[in-house]
């Protein structure tokens, strides 16, 4: 591959909902364009961007993968990425790196979640978006339907630049309304527009003249004047429009049959910003905020958007250069981490295929092979002037599993294994629950949770099994209690004696509080600390169900000892002992994590999600419409919120979303603690 200068390179993300053709679409462009002598197909495993076993297994796309076409003197970065929801985090990453976005739909089904959600990131990025209405030769293709479903919900204009020319089996290419010419197939062919089409192609075309005239003062006059702009006024002025995104353009294709792929690639070329025509990044310096226009005299600034660990292959480090340029066999400043890495290779991907280069522009993609502390969202720099480049905001992990390691080996290196999937995937996280003793997982869905489940087994040799995590409560007490407890051991030489006075109640302040009351001396203070490790090791526990106790403060008050028998492990015992009964008769309760909730779902199905929450003990805060969709802020207990991802996705059939953070905690309900207390004493009893 031939090296590219800033102004001849285009980074441009696939997005869309599942099965809209995204992958194929990259296939095609890449046999069009001559990188590839055939076009793979999907369910033989055989395309460029789906090279995972796992995507293989599956048949769809898990990861990003850059699929880099060279074309008219111009390399188009194309960042192919997954459709389904449970890996959004991958758009996010593909996004925060590309100049401009290709939106696909399928020409059947309209508008999708994925869609949507495809739509929402772009505006959220601020990348010029391409509608592509693909799949146009399906039986039920019908593209007014397709084109008004995303005109009902997209905010931008949408500005048709194609005409479908025909339809399901009868599409056979499109009509431009740029050059006013028909391209039959995959646009190598150019004939005139059929006389059926020509009025509506008349019509199409003034609406996008006048769209054009408003991204340039001076075209606006001359159309205003004469009523018509040459072809190159046309896309001078359109180009305009769409980096700004005043308008969304719309195209026509049926990848898969090959049909619609030249005129794409023209627009990809003469519509879609370079990295140099791109607004310029911003990034955090020594003196506050600095822009950086991307050229390659510039200061060293790269953004590492993926990483990825494989034993095998070794960490590959995914890279955008913002900024100055990248050569191989040089030392750059991980100002993240702040330490120094070393470059050893340079290569720009393709698939799983890598290509060395020797140096590499601003603005451009590519990888490096075996950095050892660089992780994704990383900024990379020169020492000397450090700047750190702004990192997305990811959405929370809303689905969570316990992983139990399955053997002694596996236990060994669970907590590596699974940092190290962290650090390449931004919307998965891990953590020790103290609480409930487990180690819980958090990712977007199930689909996710099994994947990287799957990948930790065969890439990392780690078994794991899964199972429902523990709600992690807390037991405390709502009045005074007092207990005495004596431990006395009498079996032959020495023996054990202690006895203790306590009583509790509840401290709001904090976790626990212990003073030593004993008056007279009963109980010599050197006990002191044997009864509080024995108090604190019975809160760590719990009393009631297993769940460590806070919200207590005790006091020792009296007691006995004996001079010969009275040891600390016998004032441990019987603080142990005490503690239990106080507790027990100071009306203990279980207190539960209330999540803040907020739901945004589409108004039509605001019932159904009211209704369900109110089987999940919600206490809604307030309700919002706006643009059709609804959002509902609600206290929930965690308890009632742990496959709620699930449920959510079913009644809006997919199109809703949520967020959960941490709010308080509560008292359990009554009968709701009297299970989990019955719960906890039946696994104690199998236990023995």
């Amino acid at each position: 591959m031939k090296e590219y200068s800033t102004d001849s390179i285009r980074n441009i993300v696939l997005a869309s909902h599942s099965s809209a053709g995204k992958t194929m679409l990259a296939e095609v462009l890449l046999n069009f364009t001559g990188a590839t002598t055939r076009v793979g197909k999907i369910e033989d495993g055989t395309t460029v961007s789906d090279f995972d076993e796992e995507e293989h297994r599956r048949g769809i796309s898990l990861y990003t993968s850059v699929i880099p076409l060279e074309y008219n003197n111009v390399k188009i970065n194309l960042l192919d990425t997954p459709g389904y929801t449970d890996f959004i985090g991958e758009v996010i990453s593909a996004m925060r790196v590309a100049d401009g976005a290709v939106v696909l739909i399928d020409a059947v089904s309209g508008l999708e979640v994925g869609t949507e959600i495809a739509l929402r990131y772009a505006g959220e990025f601020k990348l010029p978006t391409f509608l592509l209405i693909n799949k146009m030769d399906r039986d039920n293709a019908n593209y007014a339907k397709a084109l008004s479903s995303v005109e009902n919900f997209s905010e931008t204009r949408l500005i048709p630049v194609q005409l479908p020319w025909g339809e399901k089996a009868g599409f056979q290419g499109v009509i431009d309304l740029i050059t006013m010419k028909a391209y039959k197939g995959d646009g190598k062919t150019v004939v005139d527009i059929p006389a059926e089409m020509k009025s509506a192609a008349e019509e199409a075309r003034m609406k996008l003249v006048e769209a054009a005239a408003e991204g340039d003062d001076s075209l606006l006059e001359k159309y205003l004047e004469s009523g018509e702009l040459s072809d190159e006024e046309v896309i001078r002025g359109f180009g305009n429009v769409v980096r700004s995104r005043g308008f969304i353009p719309v195209f026509v294709a049926a990848a898969g049959a090959q049909i619609g792929i030249k005129p794409l690639l023209d627009a990809m070329v003469n519509l879609m910003p370079s990295p140099a025509a791109a607004p310029a990044a911003e990034a955090e310096g020594k003196s506050g905020k600095e822009t950086l226009p991307c050229r390659d005299d510039g200061p060293l600034a790269i953004y590492v958007w993926k990483t990825t660990a494989d034993p095998f292959v070794g960490k590959q480090t995914f890279l955008r250069v913002y900024s100055g340029m990248v050569t191989s066999d040089s030392r750059v400043w991980n100002q993240t981490r702040g330490i120094e890495e070393r470059f050893g290779s340079v290569y720009i991907p393709r698939g799983k295929e890598m290509i060395a280069v020797k140096q590499v522009h601003a603005g451009d993609l590519c990888v490096v092979p075996k950095l050892s502390e660089t992780s994704t969202s990383n900024t990379l720099c020169d020492k000397a002037h450090p700047l750190t480049l702004p990192v997305p905001t990811y959405p929370n992990a809303l689905y969570r599993v316990a992983v139990f390691p399955k053997t002694q080996q596996d236990s060994a290196k669970i907590s590596t294994v699974l940092t190290r999937l962290c650090e390449e995937d931004m919307t998965l996280s891990w953590e020790m629950v103290a609480a409930t003793n487990q180690t819980v997982l958090q990712g977007m869905g199930d689909q996710h949770i099994d994947v990287v489940v799957r990948r930790a087994e065969t890439k990392f040799q780690l078994g794991v099994n899964l199972e429902e995590p523990k709600v992690p409560y807390e037991e405390t007490i709502t009045k005074k209690g007092t207990a005495m407890y004596r431990h006395k051991k009498q079996t032959g030489g020495a023996g054990q004696f202690g006895e203790v006075h306590l009583r509790v109640e509840p401290y709001p302040d904090g976790v626990f509080d212990f003073a030593w009351e004993v008056v007279g001396g009963a109980v010599s203070q050197t006990y002191a600390s044997s009864i509080q490790k024995g108090i604190q090791n019975v809160m760590k526990d719990g009393v009631l169900a297993g769940y460590p106790v806070s919200g207590v403060r005790v006091a020792v008050f009296d007691g006995k000892e004996h001079p010969v028998d009275s040891k600390p492990v016998a004032f441990e015992i019987a603080g142990r002992g005490a503690f239990k009964l106080a507790f027990k008769d100071a009306n203990p309760v279980l207190r539960e994590p209330i999540m803040l909730v907020k739901i945004v779902v589409p108004e039509d199905n605001m019932g159904d999600v009211l209704g369900d929450l109110n089987t999940r003990r919600a206490r809604v805060q307030g309700m919002e419409t706006e643009k059709g969709h609804s959002t509902i802020t609600a206290h929930v207990p965690l308890a009632e919120m742990l496959r709620y991802t699930t449920t959510l996705r079913s009644i809006t059939g997919g199109r809703g979303y949520f967020t959960m953070e941490p709010s308080h905690t509560e008292v359990v309900p009554a009968h709701i603690a009297q299970e989990i207390i019955a719960a906890h004493a039946k696994e104690e009893k199998e236990e023995e």
